[in-house]
């Protein structure tokens, strides 16, 4: 059994290839409206002023919605996918926003930022990606400030708005191509979602003590108090 899960370990992949950036980024901006802006809504009703990390930030549409809600907010937002980082960067100067927003290539697991110092951690659609999911929360415990928070939605309630009509017109021939190969039966297991039981041994693991965990439909939210 521990050879078999370590096996698992070593096959899970946590990053979007880069040659799939630009069609994921498609099917993220579809959303902008029905998913990430209501998230954004969430956080800042929670949070008025502060730092704020977002893991595994993709296109960084959820930042950009963060910040266009509250000036007083700063967020950095961290990814696996340089291309992904690239096009967050792009999106954040489009919007007018890039002032408040900084994206970098870096490490859930392997966080370069200092002790307490940031205000909440966020993160949509990561959790189930992790090799190591309790590595990745110690790291969320480790950045948090005294009475910080950090909110985990998993898996995102993303694909499940996209308009499959429309999403499939927007894309490239090359990115059709991409699509069709790397959506053949087998390739790609189906997004799956944590339970409670399963989340709640993750915590015991970490040192956070507080914590509310929700679920839905095929998707678990998970606040997390330092």
């Amino acid at each position: 059994m521990e050879k078999l899960g370590l096996m698992k370990k070593r096959m899970t992949v946590e990053r979007i290839p880069g040659f799939m950036a630009s069609i994921y980024e498609k099917a993220t901006r579809m959303v902008i409206e029905s998913y990430y802006s209501q998230v954004a809504e969430e956080v800042v009703s929670r949070l008025k002023a502060g730092v704020i990390l977002d893991l595994g930030t993709g296109p960084g549409y959820l930042p950009i919605e963060i910040v266009k809600r509250s000036p007083s907010v700063r967020v950095d937002g961290i990814d696996l996918t340089r291309k992904l980082i690239n096009m967050a960067q792009e999106n954040a100067v489009r919007a007018g926003v890039a002032d408040r927003l900084h994206f970098e290539v870096g490490s859930a697991a392997k966080l370069r930022f200092e002790d307490s110092s940031y205000d909440m951690v966020i993160s949509t659609g990561m959790l189930h990606m992790l090799k190591d999911p309790i590595k990745v929360l110690r790291e969320c415990y480790r950045v948090l400030k005294s009475g910080g928070e950090a909110w985990i939605y998993d898996p995102a309630k993303v694909s499940s708005q996209i308009d499959i009509v429309k999403w499939k017109a927007s894309l490239t021939f090359g990115e059709r191509f991409v699509y069709r190969l790397f959506s053949l039966p087998g390739l790609f297991k189906p997004l799956h979602a944590y339970n409670r039981e399963q989340v709640t041994e993750m915590i015991a693991a970490t040192d956070f003590k507080e914590y509310w965990v929700e679920e839905g439909d095929n998707e678990i939210k998970i606040k997390l108090r330092k």
